[in-house]
């Protein structure tokens, strides 16, 4: 959209590909003017629980995505000054992901960072590259999850 800032999102979690990732785009954001939007996702369990199990695994799950979001806003502030939007959804990933993809038309750039275990590049990468990579409205920037601070700060 003219005039608005172009927004970087990025999915946090705790590992390192989503660290990297994170760094990757407040570079970006810093050097191009942007913004950076950290989503955490809260995904379903895998079964059905009693309602108060399931509510209580829910308010964890809540206060846990809080967590990592703060965390995301101190590194983005701790780069570059700047502040992060921050967004918790629940579902599942591609949904999610989708979802407010189709609600903020100003993210530009989605930004992952592969995965450095056994385990292969790991599921965010593996779903934007696989069978629904063509149904994705923006360009998706997929940066080596095994990358330094100072390697990211280069290239950013």
């Amino acid at each position: 959209m003219p005039g608005s800032r172009r927004k970087f999102l990025v999915v946090v979690d705790e590992t390192q590909e989503s660290r990297v990732a994170l760094r990757f785009a407040a570079r970006r954001a810093e050097h191009t003017d942007g913004v950076v939007t950290a989503l955490h996702i809260i995904e379903p369990p895998d079964v059905q629980q009693w309602r108060g199990v399931e509510d209580a695994m829910r308010e964890e799950a809540h206060a846990k995505a809080e967590e990592v979001l703060a965390q995301a806003a101190r590194v983005v502030h701790d780069l570059n000054g700047l502040t992060a939007e921050l967004v918790v959804r629940e579902g599942k990933k591609r949904d999610a992901l989708f979802s407010l993809l189709a609600e903020d038309r100003n993210i530009s750039i989605l930004v992952l960072a592969s995965g450095i275990g056994s385990e292969g590049v790991g599921p965010l990468v593996s779903m934007v590259t696989g069978q629904g990579q063509n149904l994705y409205p923006i360009p998706v920037t997929i940066v080596p999850g095994n990358l330094t601070d100072a390697q990211i700060d280069a290239i950013a």
